[in-house]
């Protein structure tokens, strides 16, 4: 592993707008996925530490009176957690969290529960929050101690939260399953979403009826609240914390609302805070076409059997837009479900090789490998509910953007033609939340001043959470440290050694990195 790189911040606006030009512009094979390393006029790092240490991290205490009953519950999570399996080695224990749902109209009222995951034997707890349209923490939490280097395991004991109204927490459930099918089906060749605005809105109207009180109660702002429950009834002075991607916004709202019981956290993916969800979205779409040319690039390094990766797509797509086909238990995959599902491939990193073989089963016609990308959004039970009510649920809560009808189309073009492959994509996300209340609440700005030193991890090429909006979430934050892992996929701390290694020594050394280091690829 070659070491990290260091470099003195500088606005990253600068560096993803070169990336992302060099990427439209490079050939289908795929760019680099490593940036250039740049130089800043940002935070002075005299003596080579960070300057962020204000408020010095704190330390790791043992919790003190712990309430929480912890039950084995080792079968049931390996049953949930499928294939690929998690070592042996590994025991999980479950318990369930009263916390105060806190809807807008009964503040401080409402009895909600918290499912939680404890494994690892440390004696230190460390809350595990994934992104909302991903795993349930609990899920994420079981993968990711399989990852981690042995030190995690010994010093801390990994929580992992299925934040509210996903996984077993009370999941949100109230968008029919025809409508799933057609809130995805957002054709990357059209000029306009009116195949998704109309299941959008009878999905807002089904999802008003259904959980009433509770719909606008689910947000990451009342997510971080559920965590100053956890805390408490851990037996905990500080919340020490991983999140990724959405789960990273979840913590860096609890850092607001409590900087005070801020222990030490790792940020993986911090999302964009831009008010401008359309601007947020475009940043996606080209990330995720940045994504699909790394991913080009691996390919071909492998030898593997698609050819250009784009035109791989868009022969998909073309296929499905003249013939529908339907996997083996009978479901049709649309252009727009495709795509969902490699977009989603492109997020996992473990998966490209799954991924390649997947799309050149599609062309041909067999849906069946990629469509598997999709089930955990499409398919819905009560053991696995679907990942899609809440992802909208929790998103339309935390934006205040809503489109007209011809806002939206007018995004939708501009997004398609930019980002031919994911532009539609991305714009479909915008109309979900059209029918959607719009917070009524004002929150307190971003910044956590007066909280410790977090680490914020990046990733150069990353289609959920861009890095460019990671870059300007951290510069919001007066503590933030930041690393940059300069590779594709969503999330560093699972994929770059160096970035697990500097996250070992933050959280159980207190050794913060220097800010602005960066990780190669």
């Amino acid at each position: 592993m070659r070491p990290a790189s260091t470099v003195r911040r500088r606005p990253r606006l600068i560096l993803m707008t070169t990336l992302v030009t060099a990427v439209l512009a490079g050939c289908t094979a795929g760019p680099s996925v490593r940036p250039a390393v740049i130089d800043n006029d940002g935070k002075p790092d005299p003596g080579g530490t960070t300057t962020a240490q204000q408020v010095p991290l704190p330390p790791l205490t043992e919790p003190r009176s712990p309430s929480i009953n912890w039950e084995d519950c080792d079968d049931a999570t390996r049953q949930r957690l499928g294939q690929p399996s998690v070592p042996d080695t590994l025991k999980f224990s479950c318990a369930r969290v009263p916390t105060t749902l806190d809807a807008p109209d009964l503040p401080g009222r409402g009895l909600s529960r918290l499912s939680v995951v404890k494994t690892g034997g440390g004696p230190i707890p460390l809350a595990v929050v994934n992104d909302i349209d991903g795993e349930p923490g609990s899920l994420y939490a079981a993968r990711l101690a399989a990852t981690l280097p042995p030190e995690f395991l010994q010093k801390f004991s990994l929580i992992g939260v299925d934040r509210r109204g996903t996984g077993t927490s009370a999941p949100v459930q109230c968008i029919p399953a025809e409508i799933r099918t057609d809130l995805l089906g957002g054709d990357p060749a059209a000029g306009d979403l009116e195949g998704v605005v109309g299941p959008a809105r009878r999905a807002g109207q089904q999802c008003a009826i259904e959980l009433d009180d509770s719909q606008v109660a689910m947000d990451s702002w009342r997510a971080a609240g559920d965590l100053e429950e956890l805390r408490k009834q851990l037996g905990l002075d500080k919340l020490h914390a991983l999140g990724r991607g959405d789960g990273s916004k979840v913590l860096a709202e609890y850092a607001v609302r409590f900087p005070a019981q801020v222990g030490r956290m790792m940020l993986d993916g911090l999302p964009d805070p831009a008010p401008d969800a359309a601007a947020v979205q475009e940043s996606v779409a080209a990330s995720a076409q940045a994504t699909l040319d790394a991913f080009g690039a691996d390919c071909i390094a492998r030898g593997c059997p698609i050819g250009d990766a784009r035109s791989a797509v868009t022969a998909v797509a073309d296929r499905l837009r003249s013939a529908p086909a339907t996997t083996t238990d009978g479901a049709q995959i649309t252009p727009g479900i495709a795509l969902y599902a490699i977009y989603s491939g492109l997020a996992q990193r473990s998966r490209w090789v799954e991924l390649a073989e997947a799309l050149k089963t599609a062309q041909t016609g067999d849906v069946t490998p990629l469509a598997a990308f999709a089930e955990p959004v499409l398919k819905d039970s009560r053991a696995r509910p679907s990942r899609l009510d809440g992802t909208i649920a929790t998103k339309c809560n935390d934006s205040a953007t809503r489109l007209s009808a011809e806002e939206l189309t007018r995004a939708t073009t501009t997004l398609r033609d930019k980002h031919p492959q994911f532009g539609v994509f991305a714009a479909q996300q915008l109309a979900w939340c059209s029918p959607w209340p719009v917070r009524r609440e004002p929150l307190p700005p971003a910044g956590a001043p007066g909280a410790p030193p977090i680490l914020v991890a990046g990733t150069a090429t990353d289609p959920v959470t861009p890095e460019q909006g990671t870059g300007r979430a951290a510069d919001q934050m007066p503590s933030a440290v930041t690393i940059t892992w300069q590779g594709a996929g969503h999330g560093a701390l699972s994929l770059s050694p160096c970035v697990a290694d500097a996250t070992r020594a933050f959280l159980i050394d207190g050794k913060a990195p220097v800010d602005g280091t960066l990780c190669p690829a």
